[in-house]
């Protein structure tokens, strides 16, 4: 038996040089995969702990089985963030800061909440789940002001805009991008000054650029593709990768499959591809993950769920068929991606700086 300290479990041999995770498990994974998992300090910069929309969802914690998935994960950091906005924002962001700060507190055995970067080492060591809550829009900041009364909350990471219009600045699948507003500068201002990550991975590119521009600090484009692989509206072209890279922030790479690759089939493989393309376009301290979902992916959500999503999102998003990225929707996701980068000829240093390390830094550097 060859032990090693992911999540503190076990590793069993399958046959040489091949090794599973957990007794009985068909995913093997070589040593040198396990160990640069184990040492990294993984971030997942967009991770939801779970997709589920039922209103009956914090009513019950997670069970044993659930709670083991995160700790072989050998994830420590999970941004947990959603989509909210509308005339409401304000009171939907104070019931869902409340929600899953009481739903990640209750559950102290698996989970803590994150303050600083350093409560990401913090986790690391004592085995738990790091949670960063964050929300993908911004328009519960009625005023440059509002920025310190929700960071108080515990909020940590807030996109600019979601998909459409809002007063800060254009949405990625919006006809037209009018760029950053006036107000919008202050909102950016508001968060530097606080400590409060800027992210812009659901911009329209100009709005995006001009975000990276007016930021005093480094700011993230936490889930996102490469447009130069994938014209798809979600994803950045090549001039704003380079621009966030020229203010040292960090591009995460999602797992999501029509932002990752037009036509099928789609594997880690093609994720991998767009990771190598902002190494070469920046150097490889520019890139991570922000898989876009939670440890299981979408494609086994409830059908009633699972249709409604799809619904919810303009024809532009070009749904078809699965959402999930082959071979990257299952909790042990992570040593896939690191065996794809071994494959490359990535040394284990850059494997632990796209895991994560990068976003460490980025926070670091941000939340001050």
């Amino acid at each position: 038996m060859f032990k090693t300290g992911v999540a503190g479990a076990a590793a069993f041999m399958i046959n040489r040089n091949a090794f599973a995770l957990a007794q009985g498990s068909n995913r093997t994974y070589s040593a040198r995969a396990i160990e640069v998992v184990r040492e990294a300090l993984v971030i997942d910069m967009l991770a939801p702990l779970k997709i589920d929309f039922r209103p009956d969802f914090f009513d019950k914690p997670f069970g044993e089985t659930t709670k083991e998935e995160f700790r072989r994960s050998g994830i420590t950091g999970f941004h947990h963030a959603v989509g909210l906005g509308g005339f409401n924002a304000r009171e939907r962001a104070k019931e869902y800061l409340a929600s899953w700060s009481f739903f990640a507190g209750s559950q102290a055995d698996l989970f803590t909440l994150v303050d600083t970067a350093a409560d990401l080492d913090r986790a690391k060591a004592d085995g738990k789940i790091a949670v960063i809550l964050g929300i993908q829009n911004a328009d519960h900041f009625q005023r440059p002001e509002d920025v310190l009364y929700f960071y108080r909350m515990g909020l940590r990471c807030s996109q600019l805009t979601y998909n459409s219009q809002n007063f800060i600045g254009s949405g990625s699948t919006d006809r037209v991008d009018g760029g950053l507003s006036d107000f919008g500068a202050s909102i950016v201002a508001a968060m530097n000054e606080v400590g409060m990550l800027v992210d812009v991975s659901h911009c329209g590119e100009k709005t995006a650029i001009d975000a990276i521009e007016a930021s005093s600090k480094p700011i993230a484009i936490t889930h996102s593709n490469c447009r130069a692989l994938n014209d798809h509206v979600r994803n950045k072209g090549d001039e704003a990768i380079r621009k966030l890279a020229a203010k040292e922030g960090v591009m995460g790479i999602t797992e999501v499959r029509m932002f990752v690759k037009a036509t099928d089939p789609v594997t880690v493989r093609d994720m991998a591809d767009h990771i190598d393309h902002v190494v070469k376009l920046t150097g490889i301290e520019h890139v991570g993950i922000g898989s876009d979902s939670d440890l299981n992916g979408y494609d086994d959500m409830p059908p009633d769920q699972y249709a409604a999503l799809k619904a919810s999102y303009k024809d532009s998003y070009q749904f078809r068929g699965k959402v999930d990225t082959d071979g990257f929707d299952h909790p042990l996701k992570t040593f896939d991606l690191a065996e794809e980068l071994i494959r490359r000829g990535y040394t284990d240093d850059h494997i632990k700086l796209v895991l994560g390390g990068n976003f460490k830094r980025l926070l670091d550097r941000t939340w001050l």
